[in-house]
């Protein structure tokens, strides 16, 4: 055999398996179809997005809070080329980055259409033809595309995905987003703050409706200050395009009719598994209908000597996600015994404020007829956020009513993407309320919104409210 293990895809969850493959002392290869390692993640998903969002909140903060900051400027212009090119450089960055790795853990890297043969061969289509390799274990991590319906016709220039929406040449005059979830409110916000109106048409009742419903509450007050409109429990029935302008129809829950003209309109309905040209009946493995690789709880297929991870198998499509079961899959192999909590691998909308979300929510507390506790505090309440004029937000934990076990953290507010990470780690540990309203917060910070909310929970005590 060339190989002892083999990674089909490069995103976060393929090259974390690779790295870790290559550490416990496996010959280690990978394959990625395109020229740049770093799948969707680096290339047109979490990093050049999160480089736009930092650039237009500069551009916001400069338009409308550097004022009362007591800073002068003349009138700010987006110049949404450098914008781009900013975005650009940061994804170079990062997939060099990934590149470096490969070659410090001696992986081998084949550039090309990687597919099998049978279970242990694997044929590379690429660039400079063809070549096939043999290995013992084969690892997919070929992640996912954005999905769409069936009746729109994505023609990438008006009618566009997440991916095109990185590399507009022009800030929208009305771009109306498909989809009320992550990706729509992250890129509708990049716009919306350098001028654009927004729209967003969702066919359920809320925004973000996978997180906590008062997350999506909240952050449907936030993102209407940016001048978002909303068309919740609405459908899409048609979306056509013609020249530079979109129109989107949508009904309502009574069959009414509501008409939208925009000139972009960016579908963001979710994504889905990518396993076009890999071959999977070659060996043999099973896809299920709604197109994962099926495995079992320790992420094999069923064929023995292959193992899937990330977006292309059940649970979150969430990079940080697919890292971690890269981990798992490799340390299984030599042996050892890893362990997932899918329950604790957070959630995160990378709006302003930023949404972050781990464990059960309230509404899946109640569906389980658990007996729980809330405690909820304020950003506004805290001296941290007003100085740094971030009030808008909360911070919700939910608690176990006879045990005080936390269950469920979520915020709303100023780095709440940074602050979720305490409550990934309280309930690693199977901390109460009370543990966390305990510690010591140092003060002023906006950590001692969950120190207050623990004490909401835990003893119906906050001190600051």
């Amino acid at each position: 055999m060339d190989y002892q293990v083999t990674v089909i895809g490069s995103g976060p969850g393929g090259y974390v398996a690779a790295i870790r493959c290559a550490q416990l002392g496996l010959k280690t290869a990978i394959i990625e179809k395109y020229d740049t390692l770093g799948g969707t993640c680096l290339n047109v998903g979490c990093i050049p997005s999160k480089a736009l969002l930092d650039s237009s909140e500069h551009f916001h903060n400069a338009e409308s809070t550097f004022k009362e900051h007591g800073i002068d400027i003349t009138k700010p212009k987006v110049n949404l080329k450098q914008m781009i090119a900013r975005k650009s450089d940061v994804v170079q960055q990062n997939v060099d980055g990934v590149a470096y790795l490969m070659k410090k853990n001696k992986i081998d890297v084949h550039t090309g259409l990687g597919s099998f043969v049978d279970k242990h061969t694997i044929k590379i289509d690429g660039k400079d033809g063809e070549k096939t390799i043999t290995t013992e274990k084969v690892i997919l991590a070929t992640g996912s595309k954005p999905a769409s319906l069936p009746f729109i016709k994505l023609d990438k220039k008006r009618v566009i995905t997440s991916t095109e929406a990185l590399e507009l040449k022009e800030v929208p005059k009305h771009m109306i987003i498909i989809g009320g979830g992550v990706i729509g409110m992250e890129l509708g916000s990049v716009y919306a703050r350098l001028g654009a109106k927004v729209s967003v048409v969702e066919f359920l009742d809320r925004l973000i409706p996978s997180m906590d419903s008062t997350m999506g509450k909240e952050l449907q007050k936030s993102l209407k200050k940016l001048g978002f409109d909303f068309y919740l429990n609405h459908k899409v029935t048609a979306v056509t395009a013609k020249g530079k302008e979109v129109t989107v129809t949508a009904e309502d829950s009574k069959g009414a009719n509501v008409e939208l003209k925009g000139d972009y309109c960016l579908v963001s309905i979710g994504r889905r598994p990518y396993t076009d040209g890999l071959g999977v009946e070659n060996a043999g493995i099973n896809v299920s209908e709604r197109g994962q690789i099926e495995v079992d709880d320790h992420l094999r297929t069923n064929i023995d000597n292959i193992w899937a991870i990330g977006d292309v198998v059940k649970g979150a499509m969430l990079a940080h996600k697919a890292e971690e079961e890269g981990v798992f899959v490799a340390e299984q192999m030599v042996g050892q015994k890893p362990h997932i909590n899918y329950n604790l691998i957070p959630g995160v909308v990378y709006t302003w404020p930023e949404v972050a979300s781990v464990g059960y929510t309230e509404e899946q507390l109640k569906e389980q007829g658990r007996a729980f506790k809330v405690g909820k505090f304020p950003f506004k309440a805290l001296g941290r956020a007003r100085a740094s004029m971030d009030v808008d937000g909360l911070v919700k934990v939910l608690a176990d009513q006879s045990t005080d076990e936390i269950l469920g953290m979520h915020i709303i507010g100023a780095r709440a993407a940074d602050m979720i990470a305490t409550g990934v780690t309280a309930m690693e540990f199977r901390a109460s309320a009370e543990d966390v309203a305990r510690m010591s917060h140092a003060h002023p910070t906006y950590m001692e919104a969950v120190k207050e909310a623990c004490l909401a929970a835990s003893e119906s005590r906050p001190i600051h409210i």
